[in-house]
Formats: structure tokens, C-alpha cells, sequence
């Protein structure tokens, strides 16, 4: 099989639900972060990310990017916790407002809903430092798209 067949997924196969969610803050870039999940409903995501050196920018904080993907895929577990069977989801848009620099050595974070819609959810994610300090609120909407609408065929997979 080739690899790019290897990555089409069925809409049989596309998990939803809180174990789904999980499934998502365990696969690639969620592990490469050191995203280590607390807990998952369909209400709230919790989760820690131990920095690494990876994460550290040249003035020896974590790097605004690290800090964006951390809570792009919490808001992308939320929303995988609550899509309908057979859809998936991507981000549409994020919007950062940071407030100090994140320090080591982990950061936590929890997302919660401010909207769970047919066609879009928004998800919010406070990030925080190890005293409790935010270091970053980020915004982010999710559009849920049918599986269909995205090339995956139900003969593929």
C-alpha cells in the first residue's frame, strides 16, 4: 500500500467522541509538542505540555508558535469530542493574544466551547504557566465537514 493511500481515511473509520479526541492529542504533531493529555469531555479539554528544548526560542522562553499548536490541538480535540459520525474537522481561523512569555517547566492548558454549531465550533484555550500566570488565550474556530467533501470516498481506505 502506497503511503498516500495509507493516509485516506473512511468515513467508517473516522472516530468521534471523547476516545476519539484522545486519539488526537496522541497522534504526530501532539506528540512531538510533548502534549500529555489530563482529561476530555465534550465540554472541556485539559492538558499539559512539558517544555523541551524545541520549544525555546533565542531568549529562552517557549516560542509563540509552540504555544499556538498547543492550543490549536486542544481546540481540534474539543471539537473531534463533538463532531457527528462521519465528519471531520480542520481550523479556520486562530487569533493569539499573548500576554507573558511561557516558561518551563510545563505549561497547562484548558479549552472549553464558546460555541458548538453544525458547521462551526469555536473553541477558546488558556494557557498557563507553571505559577498559574496566563501566558496566552487563544481563540480558534472549527469548521465540521462532512468526510464525503473532502475526497474520501467510501470505496477508499
Amino acid at each position: 500500500m502506497t503511503a498516500s493511500k495509507k493516509a485516506k481515511i473512511s468515513p467508517q473509520r473516522l472516530g468521534v467522541g471523547p476516545v476519539a479526541a484522545r486519539q488526537v492529542l496522541l497522534s504526530g504533531i501532539p506528540r512531538t509538542l510533548g502534549v500529555r493529555i489530563v482529561s476530555i469531555t465534550k465540554k472541556r479539554v485539559v492538558a499539559e505540555m512539558k517544555v523541551k528544548p524545541i520549544h525555546i526560542n533565542r531568549s529562552g522562553r517557549v516560542n509563540g508558535g509552540a504555544l499556538m499548536a498547543f492550543a490549536d490541538v486542544m481546540g481540534a480535540a474539543g471539537t473531534v469530542a463533538n463532531l457527528p459520525a462521519g465528519h471531520r474537522t480542520g481550523t479556520l481561523e486562530s487569533k493569539t493574544n499573548f500576554f507573558r512569555a511561557g516558561e518551563g517547566p510545563a505549561l497547562k492548558a484548558v479549552s472549553v466551547p464558546l460555541h458548538i454549531g453544525r458547521t462551526t465550533m469555536v473553541w477558546q484555550t488558556t494557557i498557563r504557566n507553571p505559577g498559574g500566570a496566563i501566558a496566552a488565550i487563544v481563540t480558534q474556530t472549527q469548521i465540521v465537514i462532512p468526510a464525503r467533501s473532502a475526497g474520501i470516498t467510501k470505496d477508499e481506505g
